[in-house]
């Protein structure tokens, strides 16, 4: 993976549908290494540095499985309570210090462009983990690989984005990931949540089809994949917003009885009150694999920055 190696991973866009492609590929590879099926000494000897300034729970928890099931080990925080950063320490200054104790940053930060910024500051390959309302490539790479390891194919699928795709990162760089693939969109939010008139002029652009609607029973009958977002308090600017709009949508077995049999229902979770638990027994839920999915997505991405592997 010679070409791969160094390489930061800070957006989605930077990925060709080529790249996106090889990623899938080695992931599946390592599907086994992720579910502790085989065993895989590849980093062995290498550190990985996680530089959480946002609270977070899968993403830190798969990317130090996939670091360790590969042999590496992971050094960290998770927040900024009782790291230099209380004092005053820049983001900069941060990086330049951790690259002398680790061989790969993978860093979350709640500004838009921090990881753009690390990377400047060291020569050790940064994997962007969430910046703000930006870019999470890790995530959509997990998305994508789920797709297609459930469909078979990610060509040809009716996807609909369900939620807040105003704020919703994930949902963000997912569709610029889609316009890639012959896939048809269709963007489900409540009024005032659609997504950014830029996204989908970009969309159209790239010839991707798509439609809009408010209605969530507008789509169920006809989609292959409902990608589901929660309605996040956090990104909202003003709490009445976010009190006027909270509880949209709701994805139950009533729902689910119009939809196609092999629709598959996706969430980047954590979720609040958007899929009811229930959904959980049947065979369209997919988003705690979608979660495991992460695992053998970030190993691969793990071992071809640091140059092993192939």
């Amino acid at each position: 993976m010679a070409s791969w190696k160094g390489r930061d991973i800070l957006s989605i866009r930077d990925f060709s549908r080529g790249d996106i492609e090889v990623v899938l590929k080695y992931a599946r590879k390592l599907a086994p290494v992720a579910e502790g099926q085989k065993s895989s000494r590849s980093l062995e000897g290498k550190v990985l540095a996680t530089l959480f300034f946002e609270p977070s729970t899968r993403t830190r928890l798969s990317f130090h499985s996939a670091m360790i099931r590969l042999g590496g080990q992971v050094l960290g925080f998770s927040n900024v309570e009782g790291t230099s950063v209380q004092k005053g320490e820049t983001l900069a200054d941060t990086v330049r210090m951790v690259e002398g104790y680790a061989d790969a940053i993978v860093l979350r930060h709640p500004h838009e462009g921090a990881a753009v910024l690390a990377a400047e500051f060291t020569e050790r390959p940064v994997i962007n983990a969430g910046d703000g309302a930006g870019q999470h490539p890790t995530q959509t790479l997990q998305d994508l690989y789920t797709i297609w390891d459930e469909k078979g194919k990610i060509d040809g699928q009716g996807i609909a984005l369900v939620g807040d795709l105003k704020y919703g990162r994930t949902v963000h760089s997912l569709a610029y990931a889609l316009a890639q693939f012959g896939v048809s969109l269709t963007l489900v939010s409540p009024p005032g949540l659609e997504m950014p008139w830029e996204i989908v002029d970009e969309l159209k652009r790239a010839g991707t089809q798509v439609a809009t609607t408010h209605r969530l029973d507008d789509v169920v009958a006809t989609a292959d994949v409902l990608y589901v977002t929660r309605i996040q308090r956090e990104r909202f600017p003003d709490p009445q917003e976010y009190e006027r709009v909270a509880g949209s949508y709701r994805v139950d077995l009533p729902l689910l009885r119009e939809a196609k049999k092999d629709l598959i229902v996706m969430h980047p979770l954590p979720r609040v009150t958007e899929v009811d638990p229930a959904v959980d027994r049947t065979a369209h839920a997919k988003y705690f694999r979608q979660a495991f999915n992460a695992v053998p997505v970030r190993m691969a991405l793990l071992e071809m920055v640091l140059g092993v592997g192939g």
